[in-house]
């Protein structure tokens, strides 16, 4: 149960002062064979001159999860990185990776910048997994197994000796959950993969922009039941960078600044897989309900949502959690697509996600929500001008969000 919302109204310790004044992305594709940091400080130099900054305008930079990879090509470089590829005077730095979700850095700066730690802060997200796994497949990066290291440790004593290694195995579990206490079928998870799929046929940098049917989906072969190959994301390598800044700071950029109008990074329950009071629910509902505590906006306000698709059952579970829907309603909400469509009364994750975009993680997430919130998405952007934008990241026992809109 959510805890309630404090009396005495919202509570938003930004009041405004927090923006989004660039992003860029590097090279984005299957198995470039580029070096992570390579891939980095190309997005990170993309990002700053968006935003019509140098890298001496920088003063902060903020990464998840940092240079301690837990898989290889998980991370393309830390904080410190980045400060000393670009020559960066930082007033203030981070590289954590136990943050709320992945969206964690990105709350931290807002609140350096809110709070005079810094000016303009760099914040960024990297991955090279796919050149990762080119010669050793998908599962042979994963961390815990026991590989060759010894002894399963963590909650992975409990979960190796099953053979579920994989979030697939975790989360699969959850979903079949869902779907016997509230009737989800296949074939409305499907409208999460179908309309990444719509969506990334309109986004050159995607990784699959090939038409996909219901019937290629119900005929793929299965991962962990009921996530078949198109349930999940797609590995990738490439690397997001936004310039999260200071409002006072904007005056005269080039880019009209968007707001980060509340940030959602509660943890009401212990941050497990499979021990939650309510299996139909994730730690998203804890950090959706501290981001609506932050603002005087509801739902209905929100114009276009970037909501984490790690696998397609994260981003049901982040709809239902932001309140786009009831509680296991989820299914019936997508269910002929057209809501969540460019045209329809919630467009989803408008560059295909990560089920046909690329695992970029929820900075991905992020940029995409600017790019739309600033006009400049091409032949994706939504044509309904939006102004309100929701972006959410993680799943499972671990998540963030945020509110971002285009004017105040």
């Amino acid at each position: 149960m959510a805890a309630p919302v404090p009396p005495g109204g919202p509570m938003n310790p930004l009041a405004g002062r927090a923006v989004i004044s660039g992003a860029g992305q590097s090279q984005v594709g299957r198995r470039l064979g580029r070096d992570g940091l390579e891939l980095t400080l190309e997005a990170c130099l993309r990002a700053i001159g968006h935003a019509g900054l140098t890298p001496a305008d920088i003063d902060g930079v903020a990464t998840y999860p940092g240079p301690i990879s837990p898989d290889p090509g998980f991370s393309g470089g830390g904080a410190g990185d980045v400060i000393g590829g670009l020559g960066i005077r930082a007033r203030w730095y981070l590289g954590a990776m136990e943050t709320a979700g992945q969206l964690g850095p990105i709350a931290e700066a807002c609140l350096a910048v809110a709070t005079g730690m810094a000016d303009h802060v760099l914040c960024f997200r990297s991955v090279w997994e796919s050149t990762a796994q080119q010669n050793r497949g998908r599962a042979g990066v994963l961390a815990g197994g026991s590989q060759g290291r010894g002894r399963a440790d963590g909650f992975y004593e409990w979960f190796a000796p099953y053979g579920a290694m994989s979030a697939a195995n975790w989360l699969g579990l959850m979903a079949q959950r869902y779907m016997h206490e509230f009737g989800l079928t296949r074939e409305q998870l499907a409208q999460v993969p179908l309309n990444a799929r719509r969506n990334a046929a309109l986004n050159p940098n995607a990784v699959y922009r090939d038409p996909l049917t219901l019937e290629d989906y119900l005929g793929s072969r299965m991962i962990s039941t009921p996530f078949c190959l198109y349930d999940c994301d797609v590995p990738c390598d490439g690397a997001t960078a936004v310039i999260v800044s200071r409002r006072e700071a904007t005056a005269g950029l080039p880019q009209a600044p968007i707001t980060v109008e509340a940030l959602g990074t509660g943890m009401y329950e212990r941050p497990t897989w499979d021990q939650r009071a309510d299996l139909t629910t994730m730690a998203a509902h804890d950090a959706a309900h501290s981001m609506w505590g932050r603002t005087t906006l509801r739902p209905a306000d929100v114009d276009i949502a970037e909501l984490y698709d790690g696998f397609s059952y994260l981003t049901l579970q982040w709809l239902e959690a932001l309140g786009f829907c009831e509680h296991g309603a989820a299914g019936r909400f997508v269910e002929d697509g057209e809501r969540i469509s460019l045209s329809g009364e919630l467009p989803l994750n408008t560059q295909g996600g990560q089920l046909s975009g690329g695992r970029l993680h929820g900075v991905g997430m992020l940029h995409e929500a600017c790019v739309q919130l600033w006009g400049q998405a091409g032949e994706r952007q939504v044509a309904s001008e939006p102004a309100v934008a929701a972006v959410a990241a993680g799943g499972g026992p671990v998540a963030g969000c945020m509110l971002l809109t285009r004017n105040g």
